[in-house]
């Protein structure tokens, strides 16, 4: 597994044996400057597009092989779970960008 710290987010790639690689975004909020906050809005949608281009690539071969009968349906299960866990993950990012008002 391969670990790069950008900015206030943590990327963490996996490539399990014979499969693609996955990259998992770790953000941890911090509290700061105005400039702070504009580099973490970044790190959080650059996580989001890299989560959705996982995802959208994750939905293509799902419905492929759902229209195959010879497919191994553990490994199809697998694969929509991951698909939830990707839409799981993007929405938690997506909810950190809407900012907190003052009651």
């Amino acid at each position: 597994m391969a670990k790069a710290v950008m900015g206030a987010v943590t990327l963490a790639a996996k490539r399990p044996p014979g499969g693609r690689i996955s990259v998992e975004c770790r953000h941890s909020s911090q509290t700061g400057k105005r400039a702070v906050v504009t580099e973490e809005t970044k790190s959080i949608q650059r996580c989001i597009l890299e989560l959705q281009t996982e995802h959208r690539d994750l939905d293509e071969v799902v419905n492929t092989l759902s229209n195959r009968i010879d497919v191994d349906q553990l490994l199809l299960r697998r694969m929509k779970k991951r698909k939830l866990q990707l839409k799981d993950q993007i929405a938690r990012l997506k909810s950190q960008l809407i900012p907190d008002l003052d009651a």
